[in-house]
């Protein structure tokens, strides 16, 4: 879904796919640009070397070969930005590996090794109250909350798998509605039950299919 061009006015940050679960050396370049264009705060997108299943199954594999494909995701990534004379914002695993990263403490040093690097010049978007969040903090990484306005949660506050009919959350003034909770410091599951949350910045996924009616939307009455 090419998309971006309608997206990056609406958006205030950005995470770009670094080859992994998708895009390659044109698409990081042609993005980088854009967002650049548009002020949009820049960051990377590495995933487990999945494009079949869009990164979102996790891949079982040796911690060295994982850490080699998450640092050529990244070197590729930082070749566009410097093409572009663009500053590198934030990192954000996707898909399932930003979900494993939230409960599995070895996956977390395997992936911090990888970005220790970029420490001092790029913030982690991580998931609250994760196992992520605590490792990243302990080892000097500046962290930045994130929750999803379009994704429903359950009550142990994980994201409903999408395998499941009520995992995304497509109508506007719903995702509207959860954001605002968000801002709050609550977060109402697919149960209804009401838990508690953090978020500094708020995630909508560009690949659903009404993404760009949903940022619209949001861009008129997240302030009214």
């Amino acid at each position: 879904m090419h998309n971006e061009e309608v997206i990056m006015p609406l958006i205030q940050s950005c995470n770009i796919a670094c080859g992994g679960h998708a895009g390659d050396e044109e698409t990081m370049k042609r993005v980088v640009a854009l967002a650049k264009a548009h002020h949009v705060a820049i960051g990377a997108h590495p995933s487990y070397p999945d494009r079949e299943n869009f990164g979102r199954v996790s891949v079982h594999m040796p911690a060295e070969e994982l850490k080699k494909a998450l640092k050529k995701q990244l070197e590729d990534f930082e070749q566009a930005l410097e093409q572009n004379k663009a500053r590198l914002h934030h990192i954000k695993a996707h898909g399932a590996l930003y979900n494993d990263l939230a409960k599995d403490p070895d996956l977390v040093a395997t992936y911090l090794d990888v970005v220790e690097k970029y420490k001092d010049i790029a913030m982690l978007y991580v998931p609250y109250d994760s196992v992520i969040q605590k490792k990243a903090i302990s080892r000097g990484f500046s962290v930045a909350i994130e929750a999803f306005g379009d994704r429903n949660y359950t009550e142990t506050l994980k994201l409903v798998s999408r395998k499941l009919p009520n995992a995304l959350i497509t109508e506007k003034e719903k995702v509207l509605d959860h954001i605002r909770a968000i801002s709050k410091g609550k977060v109402v599951t697919e149960t209804g039950k009401e838990l508690p949350i953090q978020a500094d910045t708020i995630c909508i996924h560009s690949d659903t299919e009404n993404a760009v009616a949903i940022l619209h939307y949001l861009n008129e009455h997240m302030n009214s």
